[in-house]
């Protein structure tokens, strides 16, 4: 290997290390400021960016290692909430709100902003109803660090809420996709979709946790997650709802109780069971943190600063934020069980809506759809989302 090829090999890997101790620096920031370390990230990258400009140097590759790493943190991050919810009889009724919440916000504002890009970019009510899908899907890559000092119910119902509304968001968002033409047999097709999918996850679920209690190796768990991985994007070649295998799994991992029993319990479960799993849930933790910290510093570096400054793009954001948090307070108010404050701030739109945006097909894509608002609609939730957990704690205090 030359000189030059070491020098290169070792500034990437300082530029790898400082990445994730500045995300990390950021995390700690966050959990005491109460400031969304995706703020700080995407400003990062936008800093970068100007850095890697002044040098004449552009990173690579950029529109293929974003679906990618988008792809991988949101199969950890979902993963990640899931080993965190717990299913008994007391969070029935949490749950149900949640399922409502996020169902109902998602219909209803996408539908909303569908209609707005409907007048103004005077294209197929249908292609602008799949554009604005994304932006109707609250990101639990956000949501849920941002609830983490709440209290423990409302903190609950931002997991359970945020989880649920990347699955189904990306549910719907597949069925308009991937079934254009409509019609009584694109419903028919998506339900038998979803059910095959459900089986395939309780088959994966069992072998998995099989492959948990018998493998004595002391490298168990990224064959697993590489397991996960590999059936979830074979399951996306196909259509099926390949997010549902991880949110089951998640909660199959972490409520065994209540599927495992009598002689399953003994065959499939272990004395160090309980210990493996969180050692499972550590591993996820961290590479959801380190895939998060890439995804979004690269998201800031291919942010076009021009863009953000855009009148049309301005205009639009603000309004789509106006119709995100009417359609929430509305939500909140008809189906959530206490008080909205600071829940109604929290509807952070972050990788999933980078991501569902990034893979909508060409022929579905909105001719003239500014740039800008996509980078702006992250942010601006992000801060809304920072003032309300600010404002909320303050109030607390006195």
């Amino acid at each position: 290997m030359t000189k030059t090829a070491c020098m290169d090999t070792s500034y990437l890997i300082i530029i790898l290390s400082l990445s994730v101790l500045i995300s990390y620096v950021f995390d700690l920031l966050s959990s005491r400021y109460k400031t969304p370390s995706v703020i700080l990230l995407l400003v990062s990258g936008m800093l970068m960016r100007q850095v890697t400009n002044y040098f004449a140097f552009q990173l690579p590759y950029l529109d293929t290692i974003l679906p990618t790493l988008g792809t991988l943190g949101l199969i950890l991050i979902v993963l990640e909430g899931a080993l965190e919810l717990e299913l008994s009889g007391d969070k029935l009724g949490l749950i149900r709100q949640a399922f409502w919440v996020s169902f109902s916000s998602i219909i209803v504002t996408s539908l909303l902003m569908g209609a707005l890009f409907y007048v103004l970019m005077e294209e197929s009510y249908f292609k602008c109803l799949v554009a604005a899908m994304p932006f109707g899907i609250i990101s639990s890559a956000v949501a849920i660090p941002g609830g983490r000092n709440l209290n423990p119910y409302t903190r609950s119902f931002i997991v359970y809420e945020s989880s649920l509304s990347d699955i189904l968001g990306v549910m719907i968002f597949n069925f308009l996709v991937y079934n254009a033409a409509g019609g009584f047999w694109s419903v028919v097709s998506f339900a038998r979709d979803t059910l095959v999918m459900v089986i395939i996850s309780l088959v994966c679920c069992f072998f998995l946790l099989y492959l948990i209690s018998k493998i004595n190796h002391h490298i168990k768990f990224l064959p697993i997650i590489s397991v996960l991985f590999l059936v979830y994007a074979v399951s996306r070649i196909y259509h099926l709802s390949s997010l549902l295998l991880i949110l089951v799994f998640g909660l199959f991992l972490n409520n065994t109780e209540l599927f495992i029993r009598g002689r399953l319990d003994r065959i499939l479960k272990n004395d160090l069971f309980e210990k493996e799993l969180d050692q499972l849930k550590n591993l996820t933790a961290e590479g959801a943190f380190v895939v998060r910290t890439f995804f979004f510093l690269l998201f800031g570096y291919a942010a076009d600063l021009q863009a953000l400054i855009d009148a049309d793009a301005l205009i639009v954001s603000f309004l789509l934020l106006l119709i995100i948090f009417a359609v929430r307070v509305a939500s909140l108010r008809l189906s959530f069980r206490g008080s909205i404050n600071p829940v109604v701030f929290i509807a952070p739109r972050g990788l999933i809506t980078v991501l569902l945006y990034l893979s909508i097909p060409e022929n579905l894509k909105l001719t003239g759809f500014r740039d800008g608002i996509l980078t702006l609609v992250v942010l601006l939730t992000a801060l809304v989302m920072m003032a309300g957990v600010i404002s909320y704690r303050e109030t607390e205090t006195l």
